[in-house]
């Protein structure tokens, strides 16, 4: 857990929810929208231990019985939802845990908060049980539904919280935050900060992750000998991503990578705009043997490939049609 100092990003956000407190006039229930690892647990935490610090101001101050019980995620009055089943948040989970347990008054704290993680797992029973608390909570009552998708809610959880989307964190903060705090070497947090596309929490994954620096060298090694592999070679190649605990959307996100860094090449010949500048010799040769037209016909079978996926194309036939574009281009 961590205040709102230690948030990388989200700056309206953070200024909000802030502005909330200090006004007095803070919402019965949010949503916390974004991406997986973007932020959306931090920013509720904080928030949480900024309502119930002692020190009553707009930032917790870190050191009183309230944040130090936060801090440890001892504090009573802040709960944190549990589910038994994996891929669903059931209408008990809900009742048990939210409903019959926001009449109790909180134990030495001016709220009550609960907090959600991976709401958009609420089946449809869960959310409408959800709706009556919150149509009718408490004072002291606060509700923070965090999710992926808050398009899964239904309207009438959405008309009655305050949604805050989080955006993507520009990428000079987050390479700042990778080479200053983390001291990430400047090739390192390029590639990282470029593949984390405005996520936070994914730069840092990677960014301590030696099995992202291995599918690197895998995917490179891929990409500059694919001219003279056969097919089932390549297919071997994708195949051994499943002894990484990384997925093939995040392959797919490193060749994407490489490809562009190719056609911004060709376009400017400028290394300076590379991701992959410690490639620079490969790039340079890929990109004069390369046409304009080939590499976007590249780029679009990565986007199409990920759409297949998504939408359980086999996937045998989803790998080899990429590959075979990427060989012929």
């Amino acid at each position: 857990m961590a205040g709102f100092s230690d948030i990388i990003g989200h700056r309206q956000i953070i200024e909000h929810l802030q502005r909330a407190i200090d006004s007095d006039k803070v919402s019965h229930a949010y949503i916390f929208n974004g991406p997986e690892r973007s932020g959306k647990m931090m920013l509720a935490e904080a928030f949480s231990m900024a309502l119930q610090c002692e020190a009553r101001g707009s930032t917790p101050c870190m050191e009183c019985h309230s944040c130090r019980q936060a801090l440890s995620k001892n504090q009573p009055d802040i709960i944190y939802l549990q589910h038994e089943k994996p891929g669903t948040i059931s209408v008990d989970d809900i009742r048990r845990q939210v409903n019959n347990d926001i009449g109790i008054k909180p134990y030495h704290s001016p709220h009550k908060i609960y907090i959600i993680d991976e709401a958009e797992k609420m089946n449809q029973q869960a959310q409408n049980a959800l709706l009556k608390t919150i149509e009718e909570p408490p004072a002291y009552g606060v509700i923070l539904l965090l999710t992926t998708n808050a398009d899964a809610f239904l309207p009438t959880i959405l008309s009655r919280c305050i949604t805050l989307n989080l955006k993507a964190v520009p990428d000079a903060e987050i390479k700042a935050y990778l080479m200053q705090r983390l001291e990430v070497p400047d090739y390192k947090a390029d590639v990282c900060t470029a593949f984390a596309q405005g996520n936070v929490g994914k730069a840092l994954q990677l960014a301590g992750n030696e099995s992202f620096n291995e599918l690197k060298l895998m995917a490179l090694q891929l990409v500059k000998r694919i001219h003279g592999l056969e097919l089932y070679e390549m297919m071997d190649t994708v195949h051994q991503i499943s002894d990484y605990k990384l997925t093939i959307h995040d392959f797919f996100d490193l060749l994407m990578i490489w490809y562009r860094d190719v056609l911004l090449f060709k376009a400017t010949a400028d290394v300076n705009c590379l991701i992959f500048k410690d490639e620079v010799y490969d790039i340079k040769k890929s990109a004069s043997k390369s046409s304009y037209d080939g590499i976007e016909t590249i780029l679009k079978a990565l986007e199409k490939a990920k759409q297949r996926l998504n939408a359980n194309v086999n996937f045998e036939l989803v790998i080899e049609l990429l590959l075979l574009a990427m060989k012929e281009n």
